[in-house]
């Protein structure tokens, strides 16, 4: 299997192996907010020690190629906003995303998908993306559609969120295949995603 790039390039963003010194804004963009990472597999992080622990795995895993991870950073200001990641499963890649509270609403992270897919399928080696979100994470439900993938349907007691419970939790499963990629056509949201997303800000 080849390495990914270690750098893409999106029309706002900019896509980076990280470095252990984007630990400090790491810390101070996201990872010590609890909001941000309530649907996470890791706990939300106390010091900036913790993110440099959490760099070094990164790092280590990218080496043994495991796993690849994108710090995403905006191109107008040079501000680093958010992680996405793809963990390798023979011809599989597996997305974990996760995007700064001062950045949602804006598109970023659809847009980092959207490229990662394309991306993904350029290996040739490489023929389905997927990713899961907790079933209550409608917000990162509704990127995956945006970018393209598909709902498969629920995976019963599937994750840990530690930020939530420590009880494995429901997750909606989403992925895309490079034979559907080459023929597809512009899908809009589900139905069934928007009424859920509606009933959502109804409840709060």
């Amino acid at each position: 299997m080849n390495n990914p790039p270690e750098t893409l390039k999106t029309k706002r963003l900019r896509l980076r192996k990280p470095v252990l010194k984007d630990a400090e804004a790491i810390f101070a963009q996201y990872a010590q907010d609890v909001e941000v990472t309530k649907y996470v597999s890791w706990r939300s992080h106390r010091t900036v020690k913790d993110t440099r622990e959490f760099l070094r795995v990164c790092l280590s895993a990218w080496e043994e190629r495991k796993s690849f991870h994108w710090a995403i950073v905006r191109e107008e200001d040079n501000q680093l906003v958010g992680m996405i990641s793809a963990r390798v499963d023979s011809h599989k890649w597996e997305l974990g995303y996760v995007l700064a509270r001062s950045c949602w609403g804006r598109g970023y992270m659809t847009e980092v998908v959207k490229s990662l897919i394309e991306r993904a399928f350029k290996q040739p080696e490489i023929y389905r993306v997927w990713a899961v979100c907790d079933v209550d994470n409608l917000a990162s439900a509704r990127v995956m559609e945006k970018a393209g993938m598909t709902r498969e349907g629920i995976l019963r007691s599937w994750s840990v969120h530690p930020n939530v419970s420590a009880v494995p939790r429901d997750s909606f499963c989403y992925s895309v295949s490079k034979q559907a990629k080459g023929s597809e056509r512009q899908v809009a949201p589900s139905k069934r995603l928007q009424a859920e997303t509606k009933a959502a800000k109804i409840r709060r």
